[in-house]
């Protein structure tokens, strides 16, 4: 059982030409056309560093879940630090931010032989994020909003009440169902600790 409430899901899955077919038409698609109005205080990452989808799928999770964060922390520094910026500014301060970059770059190149994983090594696994954003046109509703940082902005997935179940319904919809033959997919959801 998930321990309640789930402020995130972070979702990887293969991908494959197929998924990248659905995505491309899906972010054409939403190009054409309105999406409702995002709460302005939801933070977008555009993902410029190779290989870090997990990071900012990551830190897509957490920022905008509403969880406490150390006010004094490297994590709440640049969050602060994210306000009032565009997507790809935000890409760039992470790119440039020590600590994001060190502990990527650790985490990247680690393993147990003394070779080093290069910077540009291609896998065929993403990740992205899924939180609940208020809406910004209905007070007391919340939207499911899809952020990964490899597309064009944030993808609103409609009126969510339980994130879990509407994660789930997504990722059957648009990635196990284009992928039926292949088992390479995991959620981690982002929840509250159960009480001891």
């Amino acid at each position: 059982m998930v321990p309640q409430p789930v402020k995130a899901v972070v979702l990887i899955f293969p991908y494959e030409d197929n998924i990248k077919k659905l995505r491309k038409e899906q972010d054409a698609e939403l190009a054409n056309k309105e999406q409702p109005h995002l709460d302005p205080s939801l933070i977008f990452i555009k993902q410029k560093i190779s290989n870090a989808c997990g990071t900012i799928g990551l830190l897509h999770s957490v920022m905008n879940a509403g969880v406490p964060l150390d006010p004094e922390g490297t994590l709440s520094t640049f969050l602060e630090q994210c306000m009032g910026k565009s997507p790809e500014e935000r890409a760039d301060l992470l790119a440039s931010t020590p600590l994001f970059a060190s502990a990527h770059q650790a985490a990247a190149t680690s393993s147990d032989s003394s070779s080093a994983v290069p910077t540009d090594l291609r896998t065929n696994l993403h990740f992205t994020a899924f939180v609940q954003a208020p809406s910004a046109e209905n007070p007391g509703e919340s939207r499911l909003v899809e952020l990964d940082g490899t597309r064009p902005g944030p993808v609103d997935h409609g009126t969510s009440k339980d994130i879990l179940k509407d994660v789930a319904e997504i990722a059957k919809k648009n990635y196990i169902s284009v992928l039926s033959d292949n088992v390479q997919f995991g959620m981690v959801a982002l929840s509250e600790p159960e009480p001891e």
